[in-house]
């Protein structure tokens, strides 16, 4: 290889002990001589100074390495992470050790979420009108079903059903909810009409006497008035309607409603 950029530092010669034998008197002194720098001194690397035009594949090629890249990892630190760029100046030591890379850590694994704690569960919902929250309103079987056909009804059939049932009998709202009507209904007599929870209402006609007033909220079962024939009655009956309104002609089947509450009559 040329001497460009090439500076070795001088070896020490190594010397053997030698013996110097000076005669004085006849009589001959051995004395050691050891060279200066103690002969056993373990010599410096090289080294090599960077010029213009030089690459790290260059340089270990004609220094005699394996690869080049031998020669970056004993220098990593005087190049840098870029074996490509070097510059003119640098001294790259010849023959030095492996710098140590730290070995990449493996992030630990991440620590699973611990389970967000459980909802607690929700308050139970009032109790379902179509599960115990509606009754009959009398104890009675019906006689005279719904829609039943008759010249003695206006609408030509029969409104709501009717239970069998005498003066003075006991008779329950069928459900919770507020009286909208309390009074004389014209054909109806004496009428009780109740508006529920789910938009439907319930008419109570023909009534001896009535318990409640406008305004008042009620519960299943809670009475309302007595039986009676009040109006355009043939005799004692309660007449029971379904509707979808406060007023005559938005009717129901009775039965089927109440069905769908969880009373079969």
């Amino acid at each position: 290889m040329s001497a460009r950029g090439r500076h070795r530092r001088p070896r020490a010669r190594r010397i053997s002990r030698i013996s110097l034998v000076l005669m004085a008197g006849g009589a001959g002194v051995a004395l050691p001589f050891v060279a200066a720098g103690a002969a056993n001194a373990a010599p410096a690397d090289d080294t090599y100074t960077v010029v213009s035009g030089d690459s790290l594949s260059k340089i270990a090629r004609a220094e005699g390495l394996p690869g080049w890249e031998e020669l970056y990892d004993g220098n990593r630190g005087v190049v840098g992470e870029d074996p490509n760029l070097i510059r003119p100046g640098q001294k790259l030591v010849i023959g030095a050790p492996v710098e140590a890379t730290a070995e990449p850590v493996e992030p630990a694994p991440a620590a699973e979420p611990e389970p967000a704690p459980e909802e607690p569960a929700p308050a139970p919902e009032p109790a379902d009108e179509a599960a115990g929250g509606f009754v009959s309103p009398v104890d009675a079987s019906v006689t005279t079903g719904y829609r039943v056909a008759g010249s003695s009804w206006s609408s030509g059939y029969h409104t709501g059903v009717d239970f069998p049932v005498g003066t003075g009998t006991p008779v329950s709202s069928i459900g919770a909810g507020e009286v909208v009507t309390a009074g004389s209904g014209g054909a109806y007599g004496n009428e009780v009409v109740i508006r529920h929870a789910d938009g439907h209402y319930s008419q109570y006609a023909h009534l001896s006497s009535i318990s409640v007033g406008v305004g008042q909220t009620v519960n299943a079962g809670d009475q309302i008035g007595l039986s009676g024939s009040t109006g355009n009655s043939t005799g004692p009956h309660l007449h029971f309607e379904v509707r979808t309104g406060p007023d005559y002609g938005s009717d129901v089947d009775p039965l089927a409603y109440l069905a769908g509450k969880g009373v079969v009559l």
